[in-house]
């Protein structure tokens, strides 16, 4: 994307800030916002039937992974497609232990359904919250960071979208980040490991868990606190709602958003 886009991305940037701040008092910090009843039922499962949860989606995770390594190398498609490749055969081992656990264990409390629409307006007003936030967390971070002398490197995938040049791989990393990590990370995290936490442990303790796993997952200090409070966002919308989808929606909006920026030539 030519940099001469960076001025109205920014000034697109800036009118979802501000919708964002609306929608954060409407819908989240009114009075009217904090009375409506959470949505989404006590997952009843054994421990032992977790923790096969948990085995599946690790063990599928690095099979893939593994298995995907060597054809890779083979294949010779260069370091940049062989990392974005290798994440993605991670991504997928991990889905398929998901979709594994779900036919070996139809045991639980269903959850509420909704029209798409509602999902997808949803997923849109969890991400236009989840905008002013995360960017007041992430300067205040750096702030830190830089106060207490850490190193505040962006993530390595930052700085492989600035740099690819195929638009094919380019097109194939869109896909991974807006599509396929979003469903894989939040059926795990949100529909795994917190569904099972929040009835089982405290809630503060239940939403921050799963969130500092999420945000360890990307393996970036600089990004730790800003992802970490995008977990707890994402929870606490599939509580609300009882749906999935909706911080899968907003999960893949906040990630294509990213994307824009980085492709604009906005630093961040």
């Amino acid at each position: 994307m030519p940099a001469t886009y960076a001025h109205p991305v920014l000034a697109l940037e800036l009118v979802l800030f501000l919708v964002g701040c609306v929608l954060l008092w409407r819908l989240g910090l009114s009075p009217a916002a904090r009375r409506q009843p959470l949505a989404l039922p006590c997952w009843n499962i054994k421990l032992s039937d977790f923790f096969m949860f948990l085995w599946l989606v690790v063990c599928c995770g690095l099979l893939m992974q593994f298995a995907a390594v060597p054809l890779l190398r083979h294949a010779a498609l260069g370091a940049s497609a062989t990392t974005i490749l290798t994440g993605a055969a991670f991504h997928v081992g991990m889905l398929g232990g998901v979709i594994i656990f779900g036919r070996l264990h139809r045991a639980g409390a269903a959850l509420p359904t909704a029209r798409a629409a509602a999902q997808i307006l949803g997923g849109c007003a969890v991400f236009l919250i989840a905008l002013p936030l995360i960017t007041a967390c992430g300067l205040l971070w750096q702030e830190l960071l830089s106060a207490v002398g850490l190193p505040a490197e962006p993530q390595d995938l930052i700085a492989l979208f600035a740099s690819i040049k195929s638009p094919l791989l380019l097109a194939v990393m869109i896909f991974l980040a807006v599509v396929m990590a979003p469903v894989t990370e939040e059926l795990v995290f949100r529909a795994g490991l917190f569904r099972y936490a929040r009835s089982r442990l405290p809630r503060w303790l239940a939403l921050a868990l799963p969130a500092c796993l999420f945000a360890s997952l990307h393996a970036n200090l600089a990004s730790f606190a800003p992802l970490t409070l995008l977990g707890v966002i994402f929870s606490l919308a599939y509580e609300r709602t009882g749906s999935i989808a909706v911080p899968i929606v907003a999960h893949g909006l906040f990630n294509l958003n990213t994307i824009v920026l980085i492709l604009a030539g906005i630093g961040l």
